[in-house]
């Protein structure tokens, strides 16, 4: 089965054609030097976070950026309960008082009955297969798949929490969230949270969580964490430390780490395996027919994509804005990052 990530349905949706290039051609296009700057540090993050989820030293922290040094800092600081579930790994087989329960799986099926008072702040200890003694799941990059009208729903969590009935760590509510999504995001600027709620991932990631874990969609919930602080508040830091600031007024220079939160209903649940349904069958369709639209002029994505031209979708001339002066950039990064910027306009034909 053709497998379908949220990465695969936000194109899908948005244009057929470019989905045709990139999935199907195997086509790509041009990536500038600050994206390929972000992809990286995000890149980075997510290995150290799913190292310290695997209670695998983490002494690369010395090593890395301030910047990131800084962000993960931050947000050990404003999130105590994702380190909560982060695990501290019994070091050797038959340490823990007691036999395992081998029925309890990776999934927390409603099956599960029972947990043990741990003190709220009390680090995870696994006892195999992610689950502790009392239930609860954990996994940092935990992959889950669908099948889904003949394609195979893909997701990947940064951090799934799954806890047991009546876990001793939240509160008492009419319908306890049992199933945590964490989510980081690298990029500096947080998109608008009601864009975010309606994006793909955050719509397959509970939609595929609530029907492979047999939980409620009420029982289920989404964080998405924008760690990167960046490199103006790191400097401010580095500055008030240099002046001798208090550390309390330091760390207040900083700019917290923010959230958003996103539960989860039967209602949205619904309206997502209509959508899936109704995506899938035309996706089949075009597949059939080999026949993958372009996306209508008038929606204004054609001038930053980069297979314009491949479509016939180029946009008028225009003069560059970017100054081509004898002062050029003396340091690599600004020079690739003035050459990643210059278009084919910018680039004036010498006289022969």
């Amino acid at each position: 089965m053709l497998p379908l990530s949220q990465g695969h349905l936000t194109l899908l949706s948005s244009c057929p054609r470019k989905y045709q290039y990139i999935f199907f051609d195997g086509l790509s296009g041009p990536i500038s030097y600050d994206q390929q700057a972000t992809t990286q540090w995000g890149s980075q993050f997510h290995l150290l976070m799913q190292q310290r989820a695997l209670d695998l030293p983490v002494e690369v922290l010395d090593e890395a950026s301030a910047e990131m040094v800084a962000s993960v800092r931050a947000l050990e600081k404003a999130a105590p309960e994702v380190f909560r579930y982060l695990p501290i790994t019994l070091p050797a087989e038959g340490s823990v008082d007691g036999p395992v329960d081998e029925s309890v799986d990776e999934s927390v099926d409603e099956s599960v009955d029972g947990s043990v008072n741990r003190p709220v702040d009390e680090p995870v200890s696994l006892i195999g297969n992610n689950v502790t003694a009392d239930g609860l799941f954990s996994q940092s990059e935990h992959r889950r798949t669908l099948a889904f009208n003949d394609y195979l729903l893909t997701v990947v969590y940064d951090l799934l929490v799954l806890l047991p009935p009546q876990d001793s760590r939240q509160g008492n509510t009419e319908e306890p969230i049992r199933g945590q999504i964490f989510d980081w995001k690298t990029h500096q600027r947080p998109p608008r949270q009601e864009w975010l709620q309606n994006d793909w991932q955050t719509r397959l990631y509970l939609y595929v969580l609530s029907e492979t874990a047999h939980l409620s969609p009420e029982q289920l919930a989404m964080t998405y964490w924008f760690v990167r602080l960046g490199e103006s508040h790191i400097e401010s830091q580095l500055q008030s430390q240099q002046a001798n600031v208090p550390e309390a007024t330091a760390s207040d220079l900083l700019k917290a780490p923010s959230a958003y939160r996103f539960k989860y209903s039967q209602k949205q649940h619904e309206e997502t395996q209509r959508d899936l349904s109704n995506l899938t069958a035309r996706l089949r369709q075009m597949q059939e027919e080999n026949s993958f639209p372009k996306v209508p002029v008038e929606k204004g994505l054609c001038d930053r994509c980069p297979f314009n031209v491949r479509c016939d979708r180029v946009a008028p001339a225009v003069k560059s804005s970017i100054p081509l002066s004898s002062s050029v950039p003396s340091d690599s990064y600004h020079l690739l990052r003035a050459a990643s910027q210059l278009t084919a306009e910018a680039i004036e034909e010498i006289p022969l």
